[in-house]
């Protein structure tokens, strides 16, 4: 039997770096970390690094990676788009490809622009401008294999309205949970409609922790899926990250966590 096509992912805001800092783009986060109330991701990570993780990707037998391209990072003032930060993220995946790695895009994951408003979702006028974004990024990095919109919409609006877990850490906000609900359907609707994103969208994925139970990684093998999206290939730092990954860095190199036996499980 042949098993799924491991990806593993890359969660921007958890790896890159340099966000909600003194200095660099700011996103939703950044009023509960200056308040103290969670962690600032570090400073330093892998921006401008990520080759090296990627040849680690390679080391462990990986078919591809999942990389979340961060809006606040593209656009870190509303309507200034950095160019710079598009290419740095299209020569990654040119990159990876070049080195046998199949790659998927996220174009919204965890966190988005402080810019937006910590109730983003409930603001029609961002509709628009979180569409264009999208549209934007799947044009510049048209050399990803695979597309997915919004791979934890649900986790959005109802950790942010219902169970207050992630911004706007509201609780029990029913009717604003479901306008947002509602808001973010269309822009996912919008995005994977477009006939130039349609073409590239992930379907066949199930997402699992790379800390999850041999068990559980054997069970979901059985279910034919055609992508395991394991989250994460770097644990990461801060309020979004990883409890786990499937690499670290150590004295200056990327090597193989305990957590990367998993893989013998799914394959």
């Amino acid at each position: 039997m042949t098993g799924p096509a491991l990806f593993a992912t890359l969660d921007g805001y958890a790896v890159e770096g340099g966000y909600d800092g003194l200095v660099g783009p700011t996103t939703c986060y950044a009023p509960s970390i200056t308040l103290g109330r969670v962690s600032a991701p570090s400073e330093s990570g892998l921006f401008d690094e990520y080759e090296a993780v990627l040849a680690a990707a390679l080391g462990l037998g990986l078919d591809g990676v999942r990389l979340s391209v961060e809006w606040t990072r593209v656009e870190p003032r509303p309507g200034e788009v950095d160019e710079t930060v598009l290419a740095r993220y299209a020569t990654v995946v040119e990159g990876a490809r070049d080195a046998g790695l199949a790659v998927t895009i996220v174009l919204f994951d965890s966190v988005w622009p402080l810019w937006t408003g910590l109730e983003a979702w409930l603001l029609p006028w961002v509709e628009p401008v979180a569409v264009a974004h999208g549209r934007r990024v799947a044009a510049a990095l048209a050399a990803a294999n695979g597309v997915i919109v919004a791979p934890r919409a649900a986790h959005l609006v109802d950790g942010g309205f219902l169970e207050g877990t992630v911004p706007p850490f509201r609780v029990r906000a029913e009717a604003d949970a479901r306008d947002a609900r509602a808001s973010f359907a269309r822009i996912v609707a919008t995005l994977e409609g477009d006939p130039a994103i349609r073409s590239r969208l992930s379907e066949s994925w199930r997402e699992l922790r790379v800390d999850a139970s041999a068990a559980s990684a054997r069970s979901l093998r059985s279910t034919g899926v055609g992508e395991v999206h394991l989250r994460s290939l770097v644990a990461g730092t801060g309020p979004t990250a990883s409890g786990a990954g499937l690499v670290a860095r150590r004295d200056g190199a990327w090597v193989a966590t305990p957590a990367s036996a998993l893989l013998g499980s799914l394959r």
